[in-house]
């Protein structure tokens, strides 16, 4: 980074977090909200809701949305008529592009300013054991899926209900949908989990067994605030750093879903959501489902224009039997940009993977056949230019073979990065950071083990069961797969594939990309081999006819 882009991002980062770029309005006239209404779960334990429904009498439709983060945690007013604060978290990570919520509207959750005056109730819930709501609580529990279940089929028997519920909401918001819907409803008519990882070992706590320090220990303290339900999340990471009982029994049984889905899968929360987002979409039983991707800041584009109509379009058709032409609608929605804010196409697409994509291997050529660098400072760069516009759409897989000399084992911290003119094009990542790779991936060399049943040629599978060291002067074959992406490479650009030791960006949050952190590697130097036997190579989808 220069040192005149530096200045430029901390001016901006400043200029964000005194004045996020958030609207406030404020409620919505002719709403009625019923704060606290108790729900019973068939054990008895109370439940809380807040109720957002039309004035006028009569059966809607319900939009829900379920979570840990306190359904009350609304923007405040600032008093004597000056409007509403921005939520905290919109200062703690910023977006950068603007966007509106209305003063009813709590963390991460659908809007009322917006859904209500559409002809809908909205319902907002605190789980068990947090915000209002009695009992003792856990994440990503069968307990919290079968409280779900229970709040669906008491909205549906409402008298102001229709007899339809959907599900929609954000980050916690969504991985609360996976086990609902998995427990079939029968009031459930629909769900829309908008960027929700689905595998949390492997999607944030560990991914590629790589333990993460950043965000997980800010996501901890915030819950530990809310004493009733003590989750001891980052004890549990720290000391399960394999895949055992523990963490499969948080995987969400995605096979289980079979209600209509619209699933956000961005290209820009590689480092929380986007990977376990698109596997979801590729592996929930549903016949009816719709992925809508994107590379914009997470908040700004689900309470954005283009995004709102589209799940208006969803939910009136499947809660309400409107012809709003979603059954119609391709299966994907994708999106191709060629840097941060330049969008240079949005088009339908049949599948994902793009069935017609023509995989290529790319071979890694250095200057010579090895290189080595430091595994706490240096890296591995092999530069890729194209000689005609070529677009890059989906996962990548990077193959490495590489020797240790001083330690047994290291993380890899594999990235793709996009040069123009010998300048890095940054993109739009998590956490409100627009300097972002194009793609990355993470693994330990102890955990290099694949199951060959379970992978593809672009998505190796690692089981993550053991660790096996590198034994002195052996040579480790390493496939490592990169999370996906839709870029526009023009004619003259370069791919840069980088493999190194520690994360690429600092976590500085006014230069870097606060919170995120992964643990140190080992100081050693690292021998990534290329050429002859060692067959490194990136395997790049690319699509014809661009």
């Amino acid at each position: 980074m220069t040192s005149r882009t530096a200045i430029t991002r901390i001016a901006n980062r400043v200029r964000t977090a005194v004045r996020p770029l958030v609207t406030v309005t404020p409620p919505p006239q002719h709403v009625r909200m019923d704060r606290d209404v108790e729900v019973p779960m068939r054990d008895g334990t109370i439940l809380r809701v807040n109720v957002f429904q039309p004035e006028s009498a009569g059966q809607y439709p319900v939009l829900m949305s379920a979570h840990p983060y306190g359904k009350d945690n609304l923007p405040k007013p600032r008093g004597r008529g000056r409007g509403f604060r921005p939520p905290f978290q919109a200062r703690l990570i910023p977006q950068s592009e603007p966007y509106t919520i209305s003063a009813w509207t709590s963390w991460e959750a659908p809007d009322p300013g917006f859904w209500v005056p559409r002809g809908y109730v909205l319902v907002n819930a605190d789980l068990r054991g947090w915000g209002r709501s009695d009992g003792v609580g856990t994440l990503l529990s069968e307990q919290e899926a079968d409280d779900y279940h229970d709040l669906i089929e008491w909205a549906g028997d409402q008298p102001w209900s229709n007899g339809r519920v959907g599900l929609s909401g954000v980050s916690y918001l969504a991985l609360s949908q996976w086990g609902a819907a998995a427990t079939r409803p029968s009031r459930l008519a629909a769900i829309c989990p908008w960027e929700g990882f689905t595998d949390a070992y492997r999607d944030l706590m560990r991914p590629g067994g790589v333990r993460e320090d950043g965000f997980v220990v800010m996501w901890a303290r915030g819950l530990r605030r809310q004493r009733r339900s003590p989750v001891p999340i980052r004890a549990e990471q720290k000391r399960r750093p394999l895949l055992d009982d523990w963490w499969r029994e948080r995987l969400q049984p995605l096979e289980e879903v079979e209600v209509p889905a619209l699933v956000c899968g961005s290209f820009s929360d590689h480092n929380l959501h986007s990977g376990g987002s698109v596997r979801g979409f590729e592996r929930i039983g549903s016949r009816q489902k719709w992925l809508y991707t994107h590379r914009g800041p997470k908040w700004s584009t689900y309470y954005g224009r283009a995004a709102s109509d589209f799940q208006a379009r969803f939910f009136d058709h499947f809660l309400r039997d409107d012809d709003t032409g979603i059954d119609r609608q391709p299966p994907v929605r994708l999106e191709v940009r060629e840097d941060a804010t330049t969008v240079v196409d949005v088009r339908g697409e049949d599948d994902w993977p793009l069935s017609r994509t023509e995989w290529r291997r790319v071979p890694l050529a250095g200057r010579s056949d090895r290189i080595v660098f430091d595994t706490r400072s240096g890296s591995a760069r092999f530069p890729h230019r194209f000689d005609e516009d070529t677009e890059i759409t989906g996962p990548m897989a990077l193959r490495i073979h590489l020797r240790l000399d001083g330690a047994d084992d290291m993380a890899v911290f594999a990235g793709v990065r996009k040069r123009r003119a010998g300048r890095v094009v940054g993109f739009e990542g998590s956490y409100g950071f627009t300097l972002a790779l194009v793609t990355c991936g993470w693994l330990k060399v102890s955990h290099r083990a694949i199951d060959v049943e379970r992978s593809l040629p672009w998505a190796p599978f690692h089981p993550h069961t053991r660790a096996v060291p590198l034994r002195p002067g052996d040579v480790a074959s390493l496939d490592i797969g990169l999370l996906p992406s839709a870029t526009l490479f023009r004619a003259g650009e370069e791919l840069e594939v980088i493999v190194q030791g520690r994360w690429f960006f600092p976590f500085n949050p006014l230069v870097g990309q606060f919170p995120a952190r992964y643990e140190r590697s080992p100081r050693a130097r690292c021998t990534v081999l290329c050429g002859g036997e060692h067959d490194s190579s990136l395997l790049v989808p690319v699509v014809p006819g661009t």
